[in-house]
């Protein structure tokens, strides 16, 4: 009974170290993804930017812009964002 069960001990020990491996990695991914904010905290506002709209700024760009600037914009969905809370990813540079 013995030798059947020492057979097994490599086996249950691999599982159990893949297993742990698993759940580090898991737990790794998902600090990643927490760790980096959308925007950084010290960034003005559009409302401080544009301090002389009262009304607000619309962020549409009506011009030519780039791929990865379209991207950022999706990102920080821009197209639902309402004044004053419009992030500043939102405007041309």
């Amino acid at each position: 009974m013995t030798d059947k069960l020492n057979r097994f001990w490599p086996l249950i020990a691999s599982a159990a170290f893949a297993v742990l491996l698993a759940v580090n990695a898991a737990q790794s991914a998902a600090t990643q993804k927490e760790a980096r904010p959308a925007l950084p905290t010290d960034a003005p506002s559009a409302e401080q930017v544009f301090a002389n709209a009262p009304d607000g700024v619309d962020p549409m760009v009506t011009g030519p812009v780039s791929a990865a600037f379209k991207q950022r914009q999706d990102a920080a969905n821009c197209d639902s964002a309402v004044w004053p809370n419009i992030p500043m990813v939102c405007y041309p540079d």
